[in-house]
């Protein structure tokens, strides 16, 4: 291979990071939509109760909506905007470890297993992801 021609594994480390921060951007969109449009849903198949009041589930809609967006503006070009990545990686993982905390010793949130698992994934998969291009950008 010529010095210059980037190894197969260093051109498929962005490909799959971006395609992991488009699959975070549905994921998130798809949460969006169901506190929008029929709440209920998620909240019985994760058995977790509704908040009193519709107006914290519409907010937390707009913010899933605004990171889905820097989430599809970093997959465009990782690279380029790894900064949010970072962001979103310490994010996922933030987000992982609230989820825990607030479930330990309230089984009644137990659902909430299932949505850190996800952002643990999530977290991990960017982490590494932006790992390799800041070393890939070492060498």
């Amino acid at each position: 291979m010529a010095a210059n021609t980037p190894s197969p594994r260093r051109l498929r480390a962005p490909r799959l990071l971006s395609a992991s921060l488009y699959l975070g951007a549905l994921y998130d969109l798809f949460f969006a939509g169901l506190m929008l449009i029929a709440p209920q849903l998620p909240a019985r198949l994760l058995g977790l109760p509704l908040p009193g009041e519709p107006f914290y589930l519409h907010l937390m809609a707009v913010f899933l909506c605004m990171l889905a967006s820097l989430y599809l503006i970093a997959a465009r070009d990782v690279r380029r905007h790894s900064e949010v990545v970072l962001v979103a990686a310490l994010g996922r993982l933030a987000g992982a470890a609230v989820f825990a905390l607030a479930t330990l010793g309230r089984p009644e949130l137990g659902g909430l297993w299932v949505v850190a698992a996800a952002d643990l994934a999530f977290g991990l998969v960017h982490g590494l992801g932006w790992w390799q291009l800041q070393r890939g950008a070492s060498h």
